[in-house]
């Protein structure tokens, strides 16, 4: 976790020297400055504002990823621990004829000597230690098989051990980047809230781009195919739903929230993380976009945004700035991705 420890380094500095700037503010210094103004200006609030923002994304993202992580170590710890179960019932078939086996060992020994003794000839004699032989053989076989299954049982019992304690360590760790990520958001929030709207909404723009009108169904592009159509029209129907990193709707979203809600309503499941949904589909290039497309920007990749034709996409981008629509020309553009046709 060495890079979420230097993200939240030079995150407190970055909203610590915000602190300062907004202080500064109560005395008039965050008036509108010219480019390129020192510390202390508006244009280096909005510029810290955008790199909080930005830094917010990343770690909120490596959340998701670590979600994603639990519910695969979750996983495999229940189906360790149902092989493990399964082992035990092997060895607890086999448990009866371990006990009669243990029983019996010394009348067979007692069998064999009497049949030395007792057999009328040569024949008769290997007759009966042909069968003794064949009874050796089964309780040989059950006692090995009995052996492989309590090895098996105790071999899948140490690996449901070992799954179980490392979900349970990611999920700790989750949980503390999660109680990180809800402190910086609040930070984040209470210093947006500190500039004035104008700077507020300088400062949505740079970071979500310019809020275009949300256009109709009708006015869009044909979608390639209905999943698509559904998808697009979902999410322009949430246009004004406020951001909130780890929601997934119906009044809320943050980005791969948002595009997954839009796909599910089409009956598509995707990933909860802008990285994993980046990993599905197939990649095409900024000219071949069609609707119902994922975008997704930045490396490594931390925000996905629904593509809904003429050069446009939907997506809830960060804190303070609702769900909008957008060119698809943002700053970090990756690649878009196909899900379907």
């Amino acid at each position: 976790m060495q890079t979420l420890r230097t993200t939240t380094r030079r995150r407190s500095r970055a909203v610590l020297a915000l602190g300062a700037v907004l202080l500064a503010g109560a005395t008039g210094v965050l008036a509108p400055t010219p480019a390129g103004a020192a510390p202390g200006s508006a244009a280096e609030a909005t510029r810290l504002l955008q790199e909080t923002a930005q830094r917010l994304t990343v770690i909120e993202e490596q959340v998701h990823e670590g979600e994603l992580t639990v519910a695969r170590l979750q996983a495999e710890a229940a189906t360790a621990a149902a092989a493990a179960q399964a082992a035990r019932d092997v060895l607890a078939v086999h448990e009866p004829q371990i006990r009669a086996i243990a029983q019996s060992s010394f009348q067979k020994q007692e069998s064999r000597v009497a049949a030395f003794l007792t057999s009328e000839s040569a024949e008769d004699l290997i007759q009966q230690m042909t069968t003794l032989d064949m009874i050796a053989a089964h309780t040989n076989s059950v006692v090995s098989e009995v052996a492989r299954a309590r090895a098996a049982a105790e071999e899948a019992q140490a690996a449901a051990d070992q799954a179980t304690a490392t979900a349970q360590a990611s999920l700790a760790e989750l949980e503390k980047q999660e109680a990180e990520v809800q402190q910086q958001a609040e930070k984040y929030q209470s210093d947006l809230a500190r500039l004035s709207a104008e700077e507020q909404d300088r400062i949505s723009t740079a970071i979500a781009g310019p809020k275009l009108a949300a256009p109709s169904i009708a006015e869009l592009p044909v979608a390639p195919n209905g999943a698509a159509a559904t998808a697009i029209q979902v999410a322009l129907s949430k246009v004004g739903s406020p951001y909130r990193g780890g929601a997934s709707g119906p009044g809320a979203f943050d980005c791969s929230g948002l595009t997954s809600y839009a796909y599910a309503a089409a009956g598509v499941t995707l990933p909860r993380s802008s990285r994993a949904q980046a990993t599905i589909g197939r990649q095409v290039g900024r000219a071949e976009l069609q609707p119902g497309d994922l975008v997704f920007y930045y490396t490594p990749i931390s925000h996905v945004a629904l593509y809904i034709g003429d050069g446009k996409i939907v997506h809830a981008r960060t804190y303070g700035t609702p769900l909008s629509v957008t060119t698809v020309d943002q700053n970090g553009f990756r690649f878009g991705v196909r899900l379907t046709g």
